[in-house]
């Protein structure tokens, strides 16, 4: 589906909020005034905007520790982030939630999680709740590629294929779990070739390619809600900062 010119406005604007919600975070955080832990979305903001872009506002999403992007292309209050990022009652979860656990139900953001991978599996419940339901709603679920080694990727992307669940995972493949470099720990370059052992399309695009990101969305949110099961989409990008802010400027990437 090609994005008309004024989507292409309105992804453009929400691609520029979050980068400036990012670097204002991460100066509060380094200037004192946040605390706990912030993890920059700065460099993966295609991502989000592109596929939040292709759902509807009773679609549900999922994400993971570096989760600001997401939230802010659902369509989140932003003083109500910074809100939580400041522990204060009026954020999202009344300031107990912090930077990693921001949710919003009213607008199908289920939640940040904390845990890698911990968001898959309560994907892939909300996807059966929507089948169970009757309705058509899509549920999304973003992870980094570190999270596709664990546990819960395969268990969920095994039962969501086995009962046709209309989800759409969305793999941040931006080549570091932390520190850790994916060659050191993927057995091939591509998350989305594990699909096929799973009887479900594995789709890779150029996750910096904002209109890539959205065309590929489209496609898989469209055989989600037509009843046609899951999709893995792998979308390659690269964080610009290091894993957390608490590092600074230390990045041991090359």
């Amino acid at each position: 589906m090609t994005a008309s010119p004024e989507l292409q406005r309105q992804m453009l604007r929400r691609m520029q909020t979050i980068r400036r919600f990012e670097e204002r975070a991460s100066d509060d955080y380094h200037s004192g005034d946040i605390y706990g832990v912030v993890h920059c979305y700065i460099g993966e903001e295609a991502v989000a905007v592109g596929v939040c872009s292709a759902l509807r506002g009773e679609d549900q999403i999922i994400s993971n520790h570096r989760g600001h992007g997401h939230c802010i292309a659902k369509g989140a209050d932003l003083n109500r982030m910074m809100a939580e990022l400041y522990g204060r009652q009026d954020g999202f979860c009344k300031g107990k939630g912090g930077s990693m656990h921001i949710a919003d139900f009213s607008i199908g953001m289920l939640g940040a999680n904390g845990i890698v991978g911990g968001g898959i599996s309560i994907i892939t419940g909300a996807g059966l709740a929507a089948q169970m339901e009757g309705n058509d709603n899509v549920a999304v679920g973003f992870f980094g590629d570190g999270a596709s080694n664990a546990g819960s990727f395969h268990e969920s992307l095994n039962i969501a294929s086995r009962w046709n669940l209309p989800v759409v995972y969305v793999c941040e493949h931006n080549s570091w779990a932390a520190n850790t470099s994916a060659k050191m720990t993927h057995s091939q370059d591509d998350v989305a070739g594990r699909a096929s052992g799973y009887g479900m399309p594995g789709i890779v695009v150029d996750g910096n390619d904002v209109l890539a990101v959205y065309d590929a969305a489209c496609e898989a949110v469209a055989r989600a809600r037509a009843g046609d099961g899951p999709t893995l989409l792998e979308c390659k990008t690269y964080r610009h900062r290091a894993h957390t802010e608490r590092l600074g400027a230390v990045d041991p990437r090359p």
